[in-house]
């Protein structure tokens, strides 16, 4: 009996045993990265690791279900590589400066960090001078507001957010981006004043003078910031109660600026070099009829991973029409629990390389034509405007520089990876711009004639 209840408890142990090395084994192979995932994740490191040098990763590291690794530490798992996509600063309507939304960016592990602030690329400059303490990547974005009008129905429309992409060199056509982002907040100022007037109406009376303070300096009011004057004057207990009650899209104190047509917005991101992404798709009344219209206006992507992981009818949607998913965490800094934090939605590396995938060939065409516009007018304003994005513009005033070393070398290799820059396009500007100049007392050329 007793040889009995040993072989009975061996048999049960060993069974044991095979379900935990079953499970183990599972996770493995969980965990493993697939051939095109492993792929996919060296590609996308080696554009994060453009301007910071690090290890690429090896065909050995693991990958959980969402995100990825960056190498194999051992028995170390080592930090994810995570993008934030959507994120916001005081330069529109955040609560924390670029520099403090870079570092809280850093404390959370994000490595790819897009600042869209609402209609304004100002807060572009102080993003990328904090990152570089940092060794974060910024991709200049900016997140446009527009109106959808359906075709066909009088007075029927609502509020559409495109957001807007650049690659490292910033966009092409920069003054044609500036002169629409400025008509757009322009127009901010005139509804917030509308805001404020249907309030007063509404017997909660604000003053401009408050509205503008909140919102900060040479910043054009939005929403948000109403929102907080009706908090802080005491009409309303919070943000949320403010914009559920009155300041919603359609709502009694809503009101429109000088929105672009949507179709307008993305046609304005496409012809300054830019990616265009739909927000927040699950906030439209009609996202099936905007996505249509959308994409034939030459839309790219589509936000669809969120904090709260409800994804499944957004992706079937950018599945029927052939746009890359993307998402981030819209953060504004507002503090409340509600809020999802930078780095919170997780892409998955496929997502990211799928991205990177359209986003890169759009991006190395603005660089042509950005440094072919040097070419043409090799200028210091030109030169300002070339390095706006770039790292030269650290340099110091009063150094004579050679483009070919300092120019080339120091913004195209911190802008393409070696493959896109062995392109005939690239290498045929780096002749050009071999043969030019920069000295303290303006552009010279060309050192070969002289």
């Amino acid at each position: 009996m007793g040889d009995g209840s040993s072989l009975q408890n061996n048999g049960s142990n060993n069974k044991q045993k095979k379900r935990k090395k079953k499970s183990s084994s599972n996770k493995k192979k969980k965990n493993k990265m697939t051939g095109e995932q492993s792929y996919a994740a060296k590609s996308v490191n080696e554009w994060v690791s453009l301007d910071s040098p690090t290890s690429i990763v090896s065909s050995s590291s693991s990958i959980d279900d969402f995100g990825f690794q960056l190498k194999s530490c051992g028995n170390r798992i080592a930090d994810k590589l995570v993008f934030e996509l959507h994120s916001h600063s005081i330069c529109s309507d955040g609560f924390l400066s670029p520099t403090a939304l870079v570092e809280r960016a850093h404390r959370n592990g994000v490595k790819v960090l897009a600042l869209t602030d609402h209609d304004t690329i100002s807060g572009i400059p102080e993003a990328l001078e904090a990152a570089r303490k940092f060794g974060i990547k910024i991709i200049p974005g900016v997140e446009i507001s527009t109106i959808y009008t359906s075709r066909g129905e009088s007075g029927a429309e609502e509020p559409v957010h495109i957001l807007a992409y650049y690659g490292s060199s910033g966009p092409k056509r920069l003054d044609e981006l500036e002169t629409c982002l400025a008509y757009i907040r322009e127009g901010r100022y005139h509804r917030a004043k509308s805001m404020l007037s249907k309030l007063n109406n509404l017997n909660m009376p604000l003053k401009w003078e408050h509205v503008t303070k909140i919102a900060g300096n040479g910043v054009a009011p939005g929403r948000l910031h109403v929102a907080r004057a009706m908090v802080e004057a005491g009409h309303v207990e919070n943000l949320k109660q403010a914009f559920n009650r009155y300041l919603y899209d359609g709502g009694p104190a809503y009101s429109t600026g000088n929105e672009l047509h949507a179709e307008e917005a993305v046609q304005l991101i496409c012809r300054t070099g830019g990616f265009a992404a739909l927000a927040h798709p699950w906030a439209l009344k009609n996202p099936l009829a905007i996505v249509r219209r959308l994409k034939e206006a030459g839309l790219h992507g589509i936000e669809v991973y969120r904090s709260d992981g409800k994804l499944a009818a957004f992706s079937d949607l950018a599945d029927t029409y052939d746009l890359v998913k993307l998402g981030g965490s819209d953060y504004h800094g507002r503090g409340t629990h509600d809020e999802s934090d930078l780095g919170s939605v997780n892409l998955p590396v496929m997502a990211v390389h799928a991205f990177l995938k359209v986003a890169r060939p759009i991006w190395c065409d603005a660089i042509k034509d950005i440094l072919q516009n040097f070419v043409e007018e090799p200028s210091e304003s030109s030169l300002e405007r070339l390095t706006r994005f770039g790292k030269v513009r650290n340099l110091k005033a009063g150094i004579t520089m050679n483009c070919n070393m300092d120019v080339i070398d120091m913004c195209l290799s911190s802008w393409l990876t070696n493959d896109e820059r062995k392109g005939t396009d690239f290498e045929a500007l780096s002749l050009k711009l071999s043969r030019l100049d920069i000295c303290q007392s303006g552009i010279q050329v060309p050192v070969s004639s002289r």
